[in-house]
């Protein structure tokens, strides 16, 4: 049955689901600072994020989906109960985070799911440790980078604001923030869509359908884009409050300058082929937007609870994932 074309059919409708809940989970992270700032409605608001989200398709090469679907785990190793079990562990971790309201990450879930379900099937011999270190690396980074360029975005702005009064630049940042949440949009999708395109290529090309050099067929690349916009659409609302209001309290020119920060850190890893975190990203560049004001305008209790979120993730979805594969293994062996 798990070698049967009707079980990879279903894997790939599995790793959709993913992908649905990745855009659902992290359409807050889109949304939250545009819709705190007042400037779009929630309503309005998924319908913009989901737009770039699938317009990122026509932006950007799969970088990351190749890091995703070959730097992780050995490609060889991998077999259709593998993938069942590294989506399972990442579908049940981003549940359970949505559902306390934690900005935790798809990205790392997934990378966690595909870690456990690796050791599960043949020991830590199957990790690729470079590719796996360069992932883990940026669950530090990127909110690093993050909140520097949040905390730069927010003081050019302020400093070129200086001879101007605050209704004039409300008004400024307002039209501003337009662009700058469709350009973190654009980079949302381009780096988490393509998570699930790995996915799927390596469900693919464990039944040789499709070649050695990993091309990716280009209806598996609109699909899962079309799938997160879908998915964005939606909204996971309760995690919106989470980072619209309760990291630091924002302002357009504040959520312009967040939003940028963000974006820029997020293309730039897509580039590289680097999965990173969207939700560290943004959760660092609103910390550093809040913290040009003073380090007091943060509520850190809030940021350390979204930190051990992080800490947690990629170790429980692994363990999440390796129970599924023992589990499963032994109903069907």
């Amino acid at each position: 049955m798990l070698d049967s074309m009707a079980f990879v059919i279903f894997l790939v409708v599995v790793a959709l689901v993913f992908d649905f809940i990745n855009g659902f989970h992290d359409s807050s992270n889109s949304i939250s600072t545009i819709v705190s700032t007042r400037v779009l409605s929630p309503q309005y608001a998924v319908l913009w994020a989901a737009f770039f989200n699938f317009m990122a398709a026509f932006f950007i090469g799969t970088a990351v989906a190749h890091t995703v679907g070959k730097g992780i785990i050995h490609i060889e190793i991998v077999d259709n109960l593998v993938i069942l079990s590294a989506l399972s562990g990442a579908i049940i971790w981003n549940l359970i985070t949505w559902y306390f309201g934690l900005p935790s990450s798809s990205s790392h879930a997934l990378i966690g799911g595909l870690i456990g379900a690796g050791i599960a099937k043949a020991g830590t011999s199957t990790l690729v440790w470079s590719g796996i270190i360069k992932t883990t690396a940026f669950i530090v980074l990127s909110p690093a980078i993050g909140m520097f360029l949040g905390f730069f975005f927010m003081a050019l702005s302020l400093n070129l604001n200086r001879g101007s009064n605050m209704a004039r630049s409300d008004r400024l940042y307002r039209k501003l923030q337009f662009i700058s949440s469709a350009v973190y949009s654009l980079g949302h999708g381009m780096n988490d869509a393509q998570k699930t395109i790995g996915i799927i290529a390596i469900v693919l090309y464990s039944k040789g359908l499709i070649d050695s050099s990993f091309n990716i067929p280009y209806w598996i690349i609109i699909m899962c884009y079309s799938v997160i916009a879908l998915g964005t659409m939606f909204g996971g609302w309760r995690i919106v409050k989470t980072m619209g209001t309760k990291i630091t309290k924002l302002k357009p020119i504040g959520g312009f300058s967040a939003e940028a920060g963000a974006a820029c850190s997020i293309i730039g890893a897509s580039i590289f082929g680097i999965p990173v975190s969207t939700t560290h990203t943004i959760t660092g560049a609103i910390v550093g937007v809040g913290a040009t004001k003073r380090l007091s305008a943060v509520r850190w209790g809030v940021a350390g609870n979204i930190i051990w979120a992080w800490i947690l993730t990629i170790p429980i979805s692994a363990l999440m994932s390796s129970a599924t594969y023992f589990i499963v293994s032994f109903f069907i062996y």
